[in-house]
């Protein structure tokens, strides 16, 4: 039976010049997409912070799949971390700069009640702003972050110093 790691890096492909020129796209659709394979992942991001959440965050957008699915498996809440004018009403908002380019992130923060421990779920750890933003508006909203799990960190580009002194998984490093 294969681990996580193996199912990540047997089925990960690596995409050139994608989404712009220069980076290293790493797809990992097809691990998504294979449901031993999917099921390892989630619960290998889940398991080291058992009882220790009581909701799951998924970053827009490949994030919701696995927020989805270990809030089901975990029964617990799912909190989208959406793309700016997504969500309706009230809602917090923080911009980050990415590796090509800047984007900002909202919350709705009446989802949960003040205080609701909350791991956060990501497939790429890469410069670290997406999570540093998610990390700020899940404080914002009065809640706390119980935890951050990703299945890839790219270790070049340093995103982990953004979030120093947060227990960060990394299911594999590269």
């Amino acid at each position: 039976m294969n681990t996580a790691a193996e199912h990540i890096m047997e089925r990960m492909l690596t995409v050139p010049n994608f989404p712009s020129t220069r980076i290293l796209f790493r797809d990992l659709t097809p691990v998504f997409a294979d449901g031993q394979a999917f099921r390892s992942v989630v619960d290998a991001l889940v398991e080291p912070f058992a009882g220790k959440f009581d909701a799951v965050a998924g970053l827009e957008a490949r994030g919701f799949l696995l927020a989805a699915a270990a809030a089901i498996d975990g029964g617990v809440g799912v909190l989208p971390i959406r793309k700016e004018g997504k969500l309706p009403g009230d809602v917090l908002r923080e911009t980050y700069e990415l590796e090509y380019g800047a984007a900002t992130f909202e919350v709705s923060p009446h989802a949960l009640p003040a205080g609701t421990r909350i791991l956060i779920l990501d497939d790429v750890l890469a410069t670290g702003g997406t999570i540093a933003a998610s990390v700020s508006l899940i404080e914002r909203a009065g809640w706390q972050v119980a935890g951050i799990a990703v299945v890839l960190e790219i270790e070049a580009l340093a995103g982990r110093t953004k979030l120093a002194g947060r227990d960060v998984l990394s299911l594999v490093r590269i």
